[in-house]
């Protein structure tokens, strides 16, 4: 089957040239296939004996255990690339946190518009902080992480907050940066589905690539 045509990146070298490693087996398993797919790929794929420590982190930061709900983090790593108008990490992440909150809806409410959307006014506290990082970072003051603590949040979830907000703050420039563009919304969806199953870890999302078309 031949391989469906996505619009090429900025970086035309980084994208010719994955080096071998689990992104570059999901690269050649999703165009052998041709199946859409994500072109962060090509960003870990290209010197993966730097970005497999990336990739543990992330995992770390979005899946280790924590009073912070899986869910909710992916809605923060969403909302944060919202604001900063990263279309490919929001999309990818709205579908991610839709998987995982099993709602489409409150998801894209949310990025709408925060104060009207069906979310607890506890957990709207922890993204009108992440959007504080994000556009207004030298106003951050000790009264932002009380602000939290008298909505019940303890300082663990508020820490692992700050991580998804600084790791994705970091994710959106490089992703936009380099051309990584967004997919289709079905194969966003599909993808994300996926990752709330698998994780991070590339070694998992290749196997679970693997499962997914075992069946088309």
């Amino acid at each position: 089957m031949k391989a469906i045509e996505q619009q090429p990146m900025y970086l035309r070298e980084v994208e010719a040239n994955p080096q071998s490693s689990p992104y570059a087996d999901l690269i050649h398993i999703a165009t052998a296939a041709g199946r859409e797919y994500w072109q962060i790929w090509h960003l870990f794929a290209f010197r993966p004996e730097v970005t497999s420590h990336l990739a543990s982190f992330t995992e770390g930061v979005m899946r280790s255990p924590s009073s912070l709900s899986l869910g909710l983090r992916e809605l923060i790593a969403a909302y944060t690339s919202w604001i900063n108008e990263c279309p490919f990490c929001w999309k990818a992440h709205s579908a991610v946190a839709a998987e995982l909150l099993g709602s489409e809806e409150r998801v894209r409410a949310v990025l709408d518009d925060l104060e009207s959307a069906p979310l607890p006014e506890k957990d709207k506290a922890l993204l009108r902080f992440a959007a504080k990082i994000t556009k207004h970072l030298p106003e951050m003051s000790r009264k932002d992480v009380d602000d939290l603590h008298a909505q019940g949040w303890a300082d663990e979830a508020v820490y692992f907050t700050i991580l998804v907000v600084s790791l994705f703050n970091f994710y959106n420039r490089w992703v936009t940066t380099s051309g990584v563009h967004p997919v289709s919304e079905e194969a966003h969806r599909s993808h994300g589905k996926r990752l709330a199953l698998s994780g991070y870890e590339p070694k998992h999302r290749l196997e679970g690539m693997q499962n997914a078309l075992s069946g088309y």
